[in-house]
């Protein structure tokens, strides 16, 4: 097992993609990963555009004041002039009930953010990187010891990375297919969205917008598909049609993707290859398919606040459009927001707090967020949530066995995985304390 070396200093360039590629050609002529809108057959029959108003207004849709629309005195003291909490429930209520998402909001030609979504001075609180820092890259190509070794420093350190090199695992034309797909079914008219709207997950499926919009303080800008992968399959009937084949094919792929990462942590931690996938880190598997519409007024709002990912390990595929920051702490504790661009022939993969634990710290699972950009198309990710499949009042989890020592005694208390997402659900997306409760 080739040791880890210690982590560079954040000043010094991490690798890019480029530099990493042993067939640049080949990568770069992938078919049309990122390819515009317009050239996407199914986006280009079902695409409408951005300003179409439906025949009914949208409930939230008010009229703009053009005394305070770029005001920002006015825009810092949105949050606060709110609606009381009565008169909010009634909003998100309304919202909810309309079965557009936000991109119903778009269609009926609002040009302000509705204070549902107004997040009180959402970018201020942590500066921006300075330039020339972004997140690793590990290149699934390289030797198992030099990859295992990458995506253990990635891991230890950043929490985050970029895959490259994953092309025998993955075929051509994914994730591009699978993201114009979801692109697609967003972009349908609002009537044949709104007939698969709903928050119950009947059959593992469901359609909706902001899965914490009843708790949390601020509505975000995006809508969701989510797919329940396992530990049991989903009715995928329940899947919108335009987008059900790619969808299911593109879970099997970032399960191919997901089995080769785990491999590489699980020698990183020196452990075997299988350690993880046979702590069942596979088998439970949640897709969640995001659309970020073209916002008025993006300092205003978020796309996604920021959070930690509770599971083991996140396979995400994005389109060209960005908005994903990473958190990072420096070797000095200076804390900042990395832009995770899109890379052609890409994936993101980042640590989640149950890898956290189950490594005993060894690894990070780190805040990140969607920030919205005033670029006029709409965003689309597909992220993969892998967690442990084998549930059960009996099957607990915890750091795992072969870490723990007398050198190297438990961070975290055991728990069942009904108790681990029993916490995540009853907190907010934002709330940091999910680690907090299996501390030792």
């Amino acid at each position: 097992m080739m040791r880890v070396s210690p982590p560079r200093p954040i000043t010094c360039r991490h690798l890019t993609v480029a530099e990493h590629r042993r067939s640049v050609g080949r990568l770069d002529t992938r078919r049309g990963f990122y390819q515009p809108r317009g050239k996407d057959k199914k986006s280009r029959q079902l695409h409408g555009a951005h300003t179409a108003h439906p025949s009914r207004p949208h409930p939230l849709h008010t009229s703009p004041n053009p005394t305070d629309a770029r005001n920002p005195t006015a825009m810092a003291s949105a949050a606060a002039s709110a609606a009381p909490e009565s008169d909010r429930a009634a909003l998100v209520k309304a919202f909810d009930e309309s079965r557009t998402g936000v991109r119903g909001l778009v269609e009926s030609g609002v040009s302000t953010v509705p204070d549902l979504f107004v997040h009180p001075d959402p970018y201020a609180s942590v500066p921006l990187a300075p330039p020339g820092v972004s997140i690793p890259v590990v290149d699934l190509s390289l030797p198992a010891p030099a990859a295992a070794a990458a995506a253990a420093a990635a891991a230890r350190d950043w929490g985050f990375f970029h895959l490259v090199n994953y092309e025998a695992l993955v075929p051509s034309d994914y994730p591009a297919r699978a993201l114009a797909a979801v692109r697609a079914f967003n972009e349908l008219p609002a009537p044949e969205r709104s007939a698969h709207y709903g928050r119950a997950m009947g059959g593992g499926v469901s359609y909706s917008s902001n899965v914490d919009l009843y708790r949390s303080a601020a509505a975000s800008w995006r809508d969701t598909i989510q797919v329940g992968f396992g530990p049991t399959r989903p009715d995928t009937e329940r899947i919108p049609p335009v987008c059900r084949s790619e969808i299911v094919e593109w879970e099997a792929h970032t399960t191919a993707v997901a089995r080769a990462v785990m491999a590489l942590l699980s020698e990183g931690l020196g452990l075997s290859e299988a350690a993880l996938e046979e702590a069942s880190c596979l088998e439970g598997k949640v897709m969640v398919c995001h659309y970020y519409p073209v916002c008025p007024e993006p300092e205003r709002t978020m796309g996604l606040v920021p959070h930690t990912d509770p599971g083991v390990l996140t396979v995400l595929a994005q389109d060209g459009v960005g908005g994903l920051q990473v958190k990072h702490t420096n070797e000095d504790g200076e804390s900042y927001w990395v832009d995770a661009k899109p890379v052609p022939g890409a994936l993101v993969i980042n640590v989640g707090d149950l890898l956290q634990i189950m490594s005993n710290d060894k690894y990070t699972s780190v805040d990140h967020r969607v920030v919205m950009n005033s670029r006029e198309e709409a965003r689309v990710s597909i992220a993969v949530f892998f967690n442990p499949g084998k549930r059960g009042d009996s099957v607990f989890y915890g750091p795992l066995p072969d870490l723990v020592s007398e050198e190297n005694p438990p961070k975290y208390r055991s728990f069942t995985m009904s108790e681990f997402f029993g916490a995540f659900f009853k907190r907010d997306l934002a709330s940091k304390a999910l680690l907090e409760n299996f501390k030792l």
